[in-house]
């Protein structure tokens, strides 16, 4: 085998490895983004309802795991036969989907690197086809792959990777995810959100004008509109450019009596707190204690509490009975809760239109932590931005192990090679 070969397969072989573990583990840490991702699909198909929602959710988890599992063990050159014909499989299947999104666009976001990174579906497209055509050559010479891990020792990396996407996915599933990539995540200033910059592109349109003359029909523009004797017979006007998109576009709050508050609520300088679910009949109702501690916290220290919910009449007053819910109830589209918060419910508190903290309904505060004014205690006070903390412990509890375990694996082998008997010439 040439050199020249080696080196092209090594190199796509670190072009696709690592976006495959990106793209794995952004959507493995966002488990419940990734089944809203599956569920636009499956009705882009007509196919929602088939499905329990159990069922995609354990498609996000698999789905995210076998991705950057496979991004990993062909990082590490595991398997390599089987690994590179796995990933070429994934590989065509992903660039099929894509060309389908690119021609007939019945999705805006593919969803390939979650909220992290959001492509177009031209780029993704022409991403996987990239993609594609590195593992094609992975699969020629699968064996040009340099091993990281010897042979012996492949079954400690395909465990361990095994058991951290999956455990990962499950933690962000029971709390939120590790890294919050949304506009709505702690730190963000909702109405700066929702601002549109002076010198923003604006939205452009193009009217048709259909116009009529000695019986005969045609189409002009404005650039070539005709004089008076040519009689108006219709128009019709398309939307050409989409123009400048503000990253919070589509978050309102609308009460009963259908008022909206929107304006209100982010714009006071005060201490709000919002409850966020997108369907009450599918909300986890086991820490409606605390919830309503809360709400009664908030009566007690003059704060606004609020329920934002998608649901009707029947599901607001489903959810009263269970719970003796007493607060009061706001409705707000369903996809924006979904994206403010992953958890049914969740809990957000706003200061000033600002972010303070979020909660899913595991990790609700308690009576214990609300023992003075917000002003005064910790949860009133912005949190320390925990991203570098966050990554220097995956890199101890992942990355740091695996390195290890190649650094005295290859130092093994060079020791081996070394001490191992030399093979005597026959003597004549």
């Amino acid at each position: 085998m040439s050199k020249l070969s080696r080196i092209i397969v090594n190199l796509c072989r670190f072009v696709v490895a690592p976006t495959l573990i990106l793209s794995g583990y952004v959507k493995a840490i966002d488990p419940l983004g990734t089944q809203y991702k599956i569920q636009d699909y499956l009705t882009a198909l007509s196919m929602d309802g088939i499905f329990p929602d159990w069922t995609t959710l354990g498609a996000s988890v698999v789905l995210s795991a076998i991705e950057f599992s496979l991004g990993l063990f062909l990082l590490f050159a595991i398997h390599r036969r089987t690994v590179t014909k796995l990933v070429l499989a994934l590989m065509m299947v992903m660039t099929v989907i894509s060309a389908w999104l690119w021609i007939f666009n019945p999705i805006s976001d593919c969803g390939c690197f979650g909220d992290a990174i959001v492509l177009t579906n031209a780029q993704t497209f022409a991403k996987n086809v990239v993609l594609l055509a590195a593992s094609i050559v992975l699969c020629w010479r699968p064996l040009a792959m340099v091993r990281f891990v010897s042979k012996t020792n492949q079954w400690i990396v395909i465990n361990y990777t095994l058991l951290f996407v999956i455990l990962s996915s499950v933690y962000c599933l029971y709390d939120l995810p590790l890294f919050d990539f949304r506009p709505y995540h702690v730190g963000s200033d909702l109405r700066k959100g929702m601002e549109i910059p002076d010198s923003a592109a604006q939205p452009q349109f193009e009217t048709t004008f259909i116009l009529e003359k000695d019986g005969v029909q045609r189409e002009f523009t404005l650039a070539d509109y005709p004089d008076s004797t040519w009689t108006f017979v219709d128009s019709r006007t398309v939307q050409t450019s989409e123009g400048y998109v503000p990253p919070i576009h589509d978050f309102s709050i609308e009460t009963s009596e259908g008022d909206d508050i929107t304006d209100d609520v982010i714009g006071d300088s005060g201490y709000t707190f919002l409850l966020i679910s997108p369907y009450l009949e599918h909300a986890d109702d086991s820490g409606f204690g605390n919830i309503d501690q809360i709400f009664e916290y908030c009566q007690d220290n003059d704060y606004r509490f609020y329920c934002l919910t998608a649901s009707g009449e029947k599901g607001i007053e489903r959810w009263s009975d269970l719970t003796g819910a007493e607060y009061p109830f706001c409705t707000t589209d369903a996809t924006t809760l979904k994206t403010i918060i992953r958890s049914n419910p969740g809990l957000l508190l706003l200061h000033d239109g600002v972010v303070y903290r979020k909660w899913s309904h595991n990790f609700l505060p308690d009576a214990s932590q609300l023992t003075g004014r917000l002003e005064q205690i910790e949860i009133g006070q912005m949190p320390p931005d925990e991203t570098a903390s966050k990554i220097i412990k995956i890199l101890l509890w992942f990355v740091l192990p695996l390195f290890a375990l190649t650094l005295v694996d290859r130092l093994w082998a060079v020791y081996k090679r070394f001490t191992a008997p030399k093979s005597r010439a026959p003597q004549k």
